[in-house]
């Protein structure tokens, strides 16, 4: 903590110590061993494996109270996005004069700024270490455009909106946070930011749980995106001569701003700047509880915070594991770009589009039971390649099924086996927060760039579903059938690299007779 506190002043250049810093010094020792005495007071430093579990559980108590409302945020996310696959049932492309690839152009070219930004945006999160200030800042932002996206008027228009939104996340960096209805649906807009904010708070042992409750807010908002839209969609049919699939952008992008705003004063920022909220003793327990977390046992304080960020670019970048990951997620969101098409592949079951949307919201809800069951398991178990591998592989056989008839009973039962598939997406997620390790820095760079490459994915996803390969989108569904065996093969290999790191690091121990430390999570 001392060494945090003193990290903005310097030693004089002639070598000579400056008396300030010595006083500076000397006031953060001091309030080091305040908080390290009320710590021996509430659990003897944390000595006693009784006290400390105790006040362990008050921590997470709190912290998963606080971190509660990304659900909220994820399920808005998901519904400000999807709004526009409800919304081309309703007169979208028609209205703004959509021929040919235009409209996965519109789903598209978003990712541009995602590809370009999203490793700057997770540095500049870890370096300001205020997610409560820079999270619902960047949502009510592109609430705002959300909102704005409901006035295009032609695919010139439409066009130019996405310009000057790309161009408002080139000057501030919150691109990544953003929760237009234009996104593509499976690259949640925050993801990589929430992912660094749990991992600065949670063991390894303890993410895939948490990710999977995160998660469920997509699955949840793909079940009551679509009943909410059928609501809207019935209820405010040409409502003041305003267009059906406008009110959409208008009335969730409205109720994403507002939520925005809560946000701000809920949650929680990173252990080493979090203040009111939390006892001195469980501010000092989180962040012993992820230095134990770390193969090396470092510190996320260093002296210099712009050399710390660039630091953490290097290692990630110069990191095997994160280019794999990376890979991993690409194929695997590429496997999963049905969902942004979901509406209208249901729609090829033959109903009306109002119990279409309503069809739709059934597999999204046994999905999310599915998604939150086994990433607990994989927790407990501490296992993640096989719960990838038996729920990807379940996604193989809605892929087939849906690829092979027009039936629609067996039809819509593929759907529950695809949906069911975000289950070993949410393990991925877990696997790569807990397999990049060393430092924060070097962390939020990894997920942000295992993030950026996972969204080529979903611009190539974006343009496997044109109107002239349906109604059975049988070449659709055969390329999503190779992308996710692909993504299958590449955990496994990823599996054994990881396996080959732990046997290496426990011959290295037994020759040098050194205790158990650190594995990865197979």
């Amino acid at each position: 903590m001392a060494q945090y506190a003193s990290s903005t002043i310097d030693p004089r250049e002639n070598g000579e110590t400056s008396h300030l810093l010595i006083l500076h010094n000397v006031a953060a020792e001091e309030e080091e061993a305040f908080v390290l005495q009320d710590s021996e007071d509430a659990v003897q430093h944390f000595g006693s494996a009784e006290l400390r579990e105790k006040l362990e559980r008050s921590l997470l108590r709190k912290l998963d109270t606080r971190l509660s409302i990304l659900v909220l945020i994820y399920v808005l996310n998901y519904i400000d996005r999807n709004n526009v696959a409800a919304a081309r049932l309703r007169g979208f492309e028609e209205d703004l004069h959509l021929t040919g690839s235009q409209f996965a152009t519109v789903l598209s070219i978003l990712y541009v700024g995602y590809i370009i930004l999203q490793i700057p945006s997770n540095m500049t999160l870890n370096y300001i270490g205020k997610p409560s200030l820079y999270l619902p800042g960047c949502m009510a932002l592109w609430g705002i455009i959300s909102c704005l996206t409901g006035t295009a008027t032609t695919y010139v228009k439409k066009s130019l909106w996405i310009r000057d939104c790309n161009w408002i996340s080139l000057v501030i960096l919150v691109h990544s946070v953003r929760v237009s209805s234009l996104d593509s649906s499976r690259q949640p807009s925050s993801r990589e930011h929430w992912q660094f904010l749990i991992s600065k708070w949670y063991k390894r042992t303890e993410l895939s749980q948490r990710t999977a409750y995160l998660s469920s807010g997509s699955l949840i908002a793909s079940a009551t995106g679509s009943l909410i839209a059928s609501g809207i969609l019935g209820v405010m049919d040409n409502a003041l001569g305003v267009a059906t699939w406008r009110w959409l952008f208008f009335i969730e992008g409205g109720l994403t701003v507002f939520v925005a705003l809560c946000a701000a004063f809920i949650l929680p920022d990173f252990p080493e700047t979090s203040s009111g909220w939390l006892t001195a003793a469980e501010r000092s327990l989180a962040i012993q509880r992820i230095q134990e977390e770390s193969p090396s046992g470092t510190s996320s304080h260093h002296h210099n915070q712009l050399r710390t960020q660039l630091d953490g670019l290097r290692l990630a970048v110069s990191d095997p594991k994160v280019w794999w990951l990376a890979a991993t997620m690409g194929s695997l969101t590429l496997s999963l770009s049905w969902n942004a098409y979901f509406p209208s592949i249901m729609a090829t079951i033959g109903y009306n589009p109002t119990i279409t949307l309503l069809l739709c919201a059934p597999p999204w809800f046994v999905a999310t039971a599915i998604a939150i069951t086994v990433s607990r398991h994989s927790d407990k178990s501490g296992e993640r390649c096989w719960h990838i591998t038996v729920s990807m592989g379940f996604g193989l056989i809605g892929f087939l099924l849906a690829s092979s008839t027009m039936n629609a009973i067996i039809r819509y039962v593929s759907l529950f086996f695809m949906a069911q598939s975000y289950t070993g997406h949410v393990c991925v997620l877990a696997w790569a927060s807990g397999s990049i390790s060393q430092t924060p820095a070097k962390r939020a760079v990894a997920l942000a760039l295992i993030n950026t490459v996972s969204s080529l994915g979903n611009v190539f996803g974006s343009y496997i579903w044109p109107t002239k390969w349906g109604p059975d989108y049988s070449r659709s569904f055969t390329i999503c059938t190779f992308a996710n065996a692909l993504s299958i093969a590449m955990c496994w290999m990823f599996r054994k690299h990881l396996a080959s790191l732990n046997s290496a690091a426990a011959k290295k121990e037994a020759l040098n007779d050194e205790a158990e430390g650190y594995r990865y999570i197979l």
